[in-house]
Parts: structure tokens; C-alpha cells; sequence
């Protein structure tokens, strides 16, 4: 029998391991305690099997040398930087991902970030918390100019609660759809402009070695004073380091993370130090809905592939091959 790594946190109990089974795989659960961004603990589960259920977890050439029955890297949602793309081409190993199942929770997560820093919190949480009862007003959300770096599905769900909020939207995006930008009265237009015009700029870009740090010391001394960021897509697109010198500063008003360059975020962060900077541990897209129909689609496209399909939406490597078999010879 064949065996499938189940190694995305917050598996289980999902949907994906009756699926699984009923065509016939063994499912292997990875303890939740165990430091799955270790590669040696990471390979001694994955050693033998032929696909693996993945999360935010380093698929580096090394662990992909040591697991060589491996067949299928199914990754939850639609991030797969930490895959290493050239190593799985050269061993024949599909990347596949979830798209269009997330993208709601994404940019539910999104606007609560949003409105969160906006209102002054975890910075009034805390007051009250120490009986420092002091009010303070800020500016209203609606009216407000909103910029999206990113326009594909997860950048326009958050165009639509935006514009129901009353708020103006920007946005960067190489391959527009202008139907949709059009109906919701989106406005295109270039990186720095929309960084000097936006009270809120909320990122919504793949990290690729021309993404890596996007947001910059250059790029943040760009955005509108007293402005607000916002990360729901990859850690890896902010400079930590620079972006608390903009919040310490002033320059920026605050911001509100989900991810982070390092995870789970190190307690000696600079970031833990400031009150107006919001925080939560990679939950963008992780409500029930999503959740379950992410590992849904994720086992049906492992059994399609072995099945002899090729659901070419989810996958994420492997260009032009068209003899890719799940036997090996």
C-alpha cells in the first residue's frame, strides 16, 4: 500500500484522509508537536511515501533527494515558495496547489487587519487591560484610498468588501482583468503612485526572488505618511527590520501581519515591541469553508494524478511534459 504524508498543520480530522484512504493510500500524520520546518524530522516521516499533503514546511533538493518514491507535493492553499520547483522538475515530482478555495477567508482576514490597526488596537486592548482608560479618535475608514498590490482572486474578494465599506481602491497588477477593475470602479495604476496615494496598502503578491522585499527602507519611505500596510500573502515580501524603523519612526501609522519572514515569529522580533502593529500566525484563508475545501480538492487531484489525469489548474511545475507517469519505470 501506498503511503501519503498528511503534514499540513490543522489536518486532523480533515476530509482529506477518508478521501485518501477510500482509493486506497495509507495516510501518515505528522504530530502536530513535531518541527516540521526541521528537515531531519521532515524526511524521517516523508522517507517512503508518494505524496505529501503540504503546508508552509521546507521542501528543499535535500529532502527531496532523501524521499525518492516520492510522486506528488500537494500543497494547502496557493503559496509553494518553500518548494523547491527545479529540484521537483528534475525528480519528476508534481507541485500542485488549491486554487479558488481560500481566497474569501484571505481577504475576510484582510479587512480585519485593516480595520483593526485602523481603530487603534492591540494599543486599546492593552489600555484597557491596564486600567488606562484613555479614548482616542482616529481617522474613518470610509472615504479612505485602498492599495492593492495584487489583483487576482484574493485581491479582488477584498475589492469587493472595500468598495461596500466606501473606500477608494488602487491597485497594481501585470495581467489585469479590466472587466472586473471596470465594474468596481478599481483603479489601475503603478507601484509608486499607489504607494504615495493609499492610506492602506495590503499586499497580495507570490513571493519570486523579484518580490523578495518589495516593501523596502525605500519603498516604505515611499507610502503616504501615516499610512497603514497590511500582509496577508508572504513574510518574505517585507523587510522586518526596515518596516519597524517606519512604524518606530512614525512614518507609518502601523501595520497588521499574518505572515512573516520567519514562522512561527521569534519572541526577539522588534515588532512584538510596537503597539500599533497588529499580529496574527498565518490564519489568512483558514476558516472552516476553506479549510475543508482545501484538503477536499487536495486529495481528489493526488487520486487524479495517479489515476492518470491531469488537472492542469492546480498544478504548478512540469512544464511542457506530457509522459509523466505515477509508476516510475
Amino acid at each position: 500500500m501506498q503511503t501519503v504524508l498528511s503534514a499540513s498543520l490543522n489536518s486532523n480530522g480533515a476530509p482529506h484522509i477518508e478521501i485518501l484512504e477510500a482509493a486506497g493510500f495509507e495516510v501518515r500524520i505528522l504530530p502536530e508537536d513535531v518541527n516540521r520546518f526541521d528537515e531531519d524530522k521532515l524526511i524521517s516521516y516523508l522517507h517512503d511515501c508518494v505524496a505529501v499533503s503540504a503546508g508552509a514546511e521546507p521542501y528543499t533538493e535535500r529532502v527531496i533527494a532523501a524521499a525518492p518514491q516520492l510522486r506528488v507535493i500537494a500543497r494547502t492553499g496557493v503559496g509553494y515558495d518553500a518548494v523547491d520547483l527545479k529540484a521537483c522538475d528534475e525528480a519528476g515530482i508534481v507541485v500542485t496547489t488549491t486554487p479558488g478555495v481560500n481566497h474569501h477567508a484571505v481577504a475576510e482576514q484582510t479587512i480585519a487587519l485593516l480595520f483593526g490597526v485602523a481603530l487603534g488596537f492591540p494599543e486599546l486592548d492593552r489600555r484597557v487591560r491596564e486600567k488606562q482608560w484613555k479614548r482616542m479618535a482616529f481617522p474613518r475608514v470610509m472615504g479612505s484610498t485602498l492599495g492593492l498590490v495584487g489583483l487576482g482572486n484574493i485581491g479582488q474578494a477584498v475589492v469587493t468588501r472595500a468598495v461596500g465599506l466606501g473606500m477608494k481602491v488602487l491597485a497594481v497588477e501585470p495581467a489585469p482583468v479590466a472587466e472586473f477593475a471596470k465594474k468596481w470602479n478599481v483603479e489601475l495604476t503603478n507601484f509608486d503612485d499607489l504607494l504615495a496615494r493609499s492610506d492602506f496598502v495590503s499586499l497580495h503578491a507570490p513571493l519570486l526572488p523579484e518580490t523578495k522585499h518589495m516593501m523596502n527602507a525605500k519603498t516604505l519611505e515611499k507610502m503616504k505618511q501615516g499610512s497603514i500596510l497590511i500582509n496577508t500573502a508572504r513574510g518574505g515580501l517585507i523587510d522586518e527590520h526596515a518596516l519597524y524603523d517606519a512604524v518606530k519612526s512614525g512614518h507609518l501609522r502601523g501595520a497588521g501581519l499574518d505572515v512573516f519572514e520567519v514562522e512561527p515569529l521569534p519572541l526577539d522580533s522588534p515588532l512584538l515591541e510596537l503597539d500599533n502593529v497588529l499580529l496574527s500566525c498565518h490564519v489568512a484563508g483558514l476558516d472552516r469553508e476553506s479549510w475543508y475545501d482545501t484538503f477536499v480538492m487536495l486529495a481528489e487531484t493526488i487520486v487524479a494524478l495517479r489515476e492518470g489525469r491531469w488537472p492542469v489548474e492546480c498544478i504548478r511545475n512540469l512544464e511542457g511534459v506530457t509522459n509523466w507517469r505515477w509508476d516510475r519505470e
